[in-house]
């Protein structure tokens, strides 16, 4: 019998400005049809404005905004028996941020009007003070998962 492939996880450089790989994985996530330029620009300009804004370092803003972004469970499709149960489970770290980094960049890409790092900008400081359409999604995804508590046994599975 086959064995399943192991996933092979990619090292990220630092960025050059704040010798973070999450901002790497940020400015990849912001990045279209490889335009990384174009990326760093506007998550280097969208910190700014939020450091301006909330008067903390950038990198803090950021840090922070993603650790309140972060949903702690998540319901998984399980079936048992013929059945499927919306299961409550705990989510991975790599997960956690992959999720808090989409729902605030896809709040930013549906805002109009406004250049993307005024808008990412907004979305970054929203999120640091617990506001916004981040938190908004991860206190929905936490609600789901308070619904079906009573599958929380099937977790094991």
């Amino acid at each position: 019998m086959r064995g399943r492939r192991t996933k092979v996880t990619r090292t990220l450089t630092p960025d050059a400005k704040y010798h973070s790989t999450t901002v790497t994985r940020f400015i990849n996530k912001i990045m279209w049809s490889g335009q990384k330029q174009t990326a760093v620009k506007i998550v280097y300009d969208a910190f700014q404005k939020a450091e301006d804004d909330i008067k903390q370092p950038a990198l803090q803003v950021f840090e922070q905004a993603l650790k309140n972004a972060s949903p702690l469970v998540e319901v998984r499709s399980k079936r048992i028996g013929g059945a499927t149960y919306q299961v409550p489970m705990e989510v991975r770290p790599e997960r956690k941020m992959a999720l808090a980094m989409r729902w605030i960049i896809g709040a930013a890409r549906t805002g109009k009007g406004q250049p993307m790092e005024v808008k990412l900008a907004t979305q970054l400081a929203s999120a640091y003070k617990n506001e916004g359409a981040a938190i908004t999604k991860r206190d929905e995804m936490h609600r789901m998962a308070d619904a079906n508590k009573a599958f929380a046994h099937y977790a094991r599975f």
